[in-house]
């Protein structure tokens, strides 16, 4: 979090205004995490739903939790990518 002063006014008795930045919004409120907790989940049902005939598992949970692990890395670069280049600001109100 970075914080900037601004000078506002002239002279002596001069007032300050501190301006603050999060580098990016919090992670629930994108759509990268609405994405990933869909597909999370969808990977989670097909490997729990899909059989072949004579009820051989096809889509068995070693491949499931690999599938899981690939998306959650993928979730974790593009969040760190998102933070290294943007900024939202806010106001000391709204702590």
């Amino acid at each position: 979090m970075a914080a900037r002063d601004e000078t506002t006014g002239g002279g002596r008795g001069v007032q300050r205004a501190t301006h603050s930045h999060t580098e990016t919004k919090a992670s629930f409120k994108t759509s990268e995490f609405a994405a990933y907790i869909v597909v999370f989940i969808g990977i989670l049902v097909a490997a729990n739903v899909i059989e072949e005939e004579g009820g051989n598992d096809f889509f068995q949970a070693d491949k499931a939790w690999l599938y899981i692990t690939i998306l959650t890395f993928g979730y974790m670069v593009s969040r760190g990518l998102a933070k290294a280049g943007t900024r939202e600001p806010y106001s000391e109100q709204d702590h």
